[in-house]
């Protein structure tokens, strides 16, 4: 896979300059580049605990980013997935370290372990006064004699970074800093292994599956297990940290592996909140991207018990960008539409022809969803089918509100749900069509007039006009041959649609920003899906 990255053996050091250019000065590194990768604080006051830590790169914003007021006094970086060298570490501790002492937080994995270790004890030949706690709240494996060290290490970095600043002496950050390791538990479940840059990506979870507690290096999990959706997700991970917790309250970090996407983050908070155990989740950080494991498509949870003391560590205010903050978590907050905003409800009445007719075509649309998918995907971005499908079941679900015994009130009634219920310029588009049905319908016309007016009006709103490859190259053929019979009017939606493929040059719609080479040969998504919803009530008769 492409990567924007220069050359590997360059990355590690051009990604921490690019940091710290836009530090505003508080940031600086030591000159030791490339076998030295260590970040300081440049506002550091030698008579407080300092605060070392670090590991390999390829966790970004850890560790670099947390560097700074509240937080970590310096950070040492390695190369990708590698520990930094005991040098690298002595030379962050030299750099930092005062008369009162200095805590290396450590995560439990063997090089750095070994790596800062040693470069403690040669501290301490200097005569510094050095501390090490090592993290390993990963419990995903419970039965290793040394379970690693992954996200929770942010909550050490956190709580003892607030008592230092504070100007705790040594004892008294090291103590919270051992505390805060034996209560937290953490766990990974990803659905794609990460991508380490100059090697090829190993690809040993299959599609549909997933795989839990695997490591923030890559490392095989667990167990691989069946993927279906973020709520099952969320159920087996808290299923594997339940056993590990008390019953109280309870300070949740979030943690975005690399490559999940902010949607998906949110859904995952929510499932959190929502799980057996979100009773007991008071507070949360995240989610954001906090110790990453580059590319990968994954998630994390620490969970950690937590007081009053704690909580104000949690919460105070820190310098690093990278830290999202704590925050408690509370119920969802609601507020009245607008005035002439609220939903409508037309008086519903009953018709089982027309109901069989409706619940028919929306299923229909429903199983086109994952075609239509795809062939937007080639001309847009994806979503015609999921868009007209989540229409179709919001119609399915509104079915016994709707006027079914009406034909002009029904129109506009169905504009009204498809302007409260669907997105895009699609869902405007198609409230504008029926509720310009309505009217016409209420002048007088005929199903098929009213249909025509509607589409007069769209065209007018939209802009579109046939040729321009949209929906409108197949509906306005398929309304002029409705009046032949269904048949007819199936055909001449086909031909419409079949027609679009060779319009190399869109005039409307998302499209519109499609090279020709990309819209060569494809049906326009909106078109097809009128072609196919003739096609399909014309083979009811």
């Amino acid at each position: 896979m492409a990567q924007f990255i220069n050359r590997k053996e360059t990355l590690v050091t051009e990604a921490i300059d690019g940091l710290l250019r836009t530090a505003g000065g508080r940031l600086a590194r030591l000159d030791g580049y490339p076998h030295i990768k260590v970040v300081v604080r440049t506002d550091w006051d030698r008579s407080r605990v300092a605060l070392v830590s670090g590991g390999g790169s390829g966790h970004e914003p850890a560790h670099a980013g947390f560097v700074g007021q509240g937080m970590l006094t310096a950070a040492v970086c390695g190369d990708v997935f590698a520990s930094p060298s005991v040098d690298a570490v002595l030379a962050g501790i030299l750099a930092v370290t005062g008369k009162a002492g200095c805590l290396l937080i450590v995560k439990n994995y063997t090089g750095d372990r070994l790596n800062f270790g040693l470069a403690a004890e040669r501290a301490r030949a200097f005569g510094l006064r050095v501390s090490m706690v090592v993290v390993d709240d990963d419990v995903a494996l419970p039965d290793l004699p040394q379970p690693r060290g992954v996200a929770g290490t942010l909550f050490v970095h956190k709580i003892a970074g607030a008592l230092a600043e504070d100007g705790a002496d040594l004892d008294t950050v090291t103590d919270a800093a051992q505390r805060v390791i034996k209560g937290v538990v953490s766990i990974g479940m990803s659905l794609d292994t990460c991508t380490v840059p100059g090697s090829p990506k190993e690809d040993r979870i299959a599609r549909g599956k997933a795989e839990l507690g695997l490591g923030i290096h890559g490392e095989a999990g667990a167990e691989q297990v069946d993927f279906d959706g973020a709520a099952q997700a969320m159920e087996m991970v808290v299923d594997r940290l339940a056993p590990n917790i008390g019953s109280g309250p309870h300070v949740a970090l979030l943690n975005n592996l690399g490559g999940a996407t902010p949607l998906e983050m949110g859904v995952l908070a929510e499932e959190l909140v929502r799980s057996r155990i979100g009773g007991q989740v008071r507070w949360l950080v995240g989610p954001a991207p906090l110790m990453t494991s580059l590319d990968m498509q994954g998630f994390s949870v620490s969970l950690l018990p937590v007081g009053g003391a704690d909580e104000a560590a949690l919460q105070a205010p820190v310098a690093p960008w990278a830290w999202p903050g704590c925050h408690a978590v509370g119920d969802v907050a609601t507020v009245p539409l607008p005035d002439g905003l609220a939903p409508i409800q037309p008086i519903a009445s009953e018709d089982a022809a027309t109901e069989a007719f409706l619940r028919d075509v929306c299923t229909a649309l429903i199983a086109c969803e994952t075609d239509l998918n795809a062939l937007d995907a080639k001309s847009g971005d994806g979503d015609t089918g999921s868009t007209l499908a989540g229409a179709a079941r919001a119609l399915l679900d509104a079915m016994d509100r709707l006027p079914l015994a009406d034909l002009t009130q029904l129109y506009r009634a169905i504009g009204l749900e498809l302007s409260q219920t669907m997105g895009g310029s699609s869902g405007v588009l198609l409230a504008i069509f029926f509720a310009a049905a309505g009217d016409a319908s209420g002048g007088g016309r005929d199903a098929t007039g009213a249909l025509k007016a509607g589409l007069d009006r769209i065209q007018q709103v939209g802009g579109a006009r046939p040729g321009d490859r949209t929906m409108i190259d197949a509906l306005l053929p398929a309304l002029e041959a409705l009046p032949q019979g269904l048949g007819p009017a199936a055909q001449a939606a086909r031909e419409g649609a079949d027609r679009t493929a060779q319009m190399t040059r869109a005039k409307a719609g998302r499209a519109s920003y499609v090279s020709e080479d990309k819209l060569a040969g494809h049906n326009d998504p909106g078109a097809e899906a009128v072609a196919r919803l003739f096609e399909h009530i014309a083979g009811r008769g």
